[in-house]
């Protein structure tokens, strides 16, 4: 359920709020619903353990714990995948926050995402390293 006007004090139940949100659009959205679905077997955790992510992340409140490289590598997760992750963060961003915090949680899971994607070998720009293989009878 959607609020009418967006959240204007910035602190963790609007984190809460907007993780809330934005997580029940992904569990319906048909093309990263199913990878989601699979992988999270406690929603309300899930959204606890993100809301402890997006709080330590844009309030530094340090409450999270975690690795989230490893949370995402064994999962079948594509560029386009993230591209639409993102579309719809900014999406519910605006939905649930005044825009400067919005722009803010945005900027955030932009630079996130970009090192997600470089670190799972996903990034269009990434390109190798050109080191050449010498063999061994050379």
């Amino acid at each position: 359920m959607s609020r009418m006007q967006p959240a204007t004090s910035f602190d963790e139940a609007a984190i809460a709020g907007l993780v809330d949100h934005f997580y029940e659009k992904v569990r319906r959205d048909p093309q990263i619903g199913p990878i989601f679905n699979a992988a999270v077997h406690d929603w309300d955790e899930h959204k606890r353990l993100l809301t402890s992510f997006w709080a330590s992340v844009a309030l530094r409140a340090g409450s999270y714990r975690g690795n989230p490289m490893a949370a995402h590598r064994p999962h079948p997760i594509r560029i386009e995948h993230f591209e639409h992750w993102l579309a719809l963060w900014g999406e519910t961003c605006a939905e649930e926050l005044d825009e400067a915090h919005a722009a803010q949680m945005l900027e955030y899971a932009q630079r996130i995402g970009s090192s997600l994607k470089l670190g799972l070998g996903l990034h269009p720009q990434a390109r190798p390293f050109g080191v050449p293989i010498v063999g061994a009878g050379h």
